[in-house]
């Protein structure tokens, strides 16, 4: 080997470890970080940036979305009751189930942001496993909401003839079922399990 291909390979050898360092999976491709993060401690370096990458993609995939979306669903559920209210398909005390869960839900939201994720930010360490313990007690109970709310609206199918408004209500409904469970699905499979041994 030539001197300058040595001091080439010398130059470019300590960048590979510094650029793995801060290689980051992309948190929506949540097989590849799942499998990373069975793989791998939570006092691992990398993992704690696998894991923090994905508690940001929670943060601003799922928190900030659906405290977006229920005003928007209880509005129309408000609108709709009150329109359709002699209508015999009426959704009654919809408005009132979904502010009962947006209220819930943004109560449970706030313990994840101020305690259980930045105890994982920092490791885990002892309160972890019952810090989680309690945000999986609240995702059964948002289970059991969502399944009322299937009920409600009977599973997000209007009647034929509905308006406008209460196809949009039961679309929007639809989509916070559907991103309720996949919300609560990456938590308890994916960043849940990664940190409930941690001690």
């Amino acid at each position: 080997m030539t001197e300058n291909a040595q001091i080439a390979v010398l130059n470019r050898a300590p960048a590979a470890p510094d650029a793995a360092k801060h290689f980051i999976l992309n948190p929506a491709d949540t097989g590849a970080v799942e499998s990373y993060l069975v793989l791998h401690a939570p006092g691992d370096p990398q993992a704690a940036l696998q894991a923090g990458a994905l508690i940001d993609h929670i943060l601003a995939r799922y928190h900030q979305v659906h405290m977006e979306d229920f005003p928007q669903a209880i509005a129309l559920a408000r609108k709709v009751e009150a329109v359709h209210v002699a209508e015999a398909e009426c959704p009654d005390g919809l408005a009132d189930h979904l502010a009962v869960m947006a209220d819930e839900l943004a109560g449970h939201q706030r313990k994840e942001e101020t305690a259980l994720f930045p105890m994982m930010r920092d490791g885990g360490g002892p309160m972890v496993r019952i810090a989680i313990a309690r945000m999986q007690a609240e995702h059964r109970d948002v289970v059991e909401q969502l399944t009322l709310l299937a009920v409600i609206t009977k599973d997000f199918t209007p009647p034929q003839e509905a308006c406008r408004t209460w196809r949009a209500l039961n679309q929007l409904c639809r989509k916070i079922d559907r991103e309720l469970r996949e919300h609560m699905r990456l938590e308890d499979a994916i960043l849940f399990p990664h940190f409930a041994g941690a001690v």
